[in-house]
């Protein structure tokens, strides 16, 4: 698990996007992969790849994402994954 408080969002988008190249994008160009892509209204991720993400930001950064947080607004791309995080990290116990 990473040190939050010694991660900053640059570095929760890289490892978010490391995660999602490896596991759901293999072989793609890290490059066509940017902050602002589109992840769930494209298909690139589906309900299943969504869960799995879920699973995989909550147990990397020490959060706990709510079933209702885990909706398009908070996950569509990387940037609104990372925004979802450092807010997660700035209440109390992750919650």
């Amino acid at each position: 698990m990473l040190d939050i408080s010694m991660t900053d969002e640059q570095t929760i988008k890289a490892t978010v996007k490391a995660y999602i190249l490896n596991e759901f994008l293999p072989g793609e160009d890290p490059a066509a992969l940017t902050d602002t892509t589109a992840l769930v209204t494209t298909g690139i991720l589906d309900s299943i790849a969504v869960l799995k993400a879920v699973t995989f930001m909550e147990s990397q950064f020490g959060i706990t994402i709510e079933p209702h947080e885990a909706v398009v607004d908070n996950l569509n791309t990387l940037s609104d994954m990372a925004r979802l995080i450092m807010t997660k990290k700035m209440s109390p116990a992750g919650q």
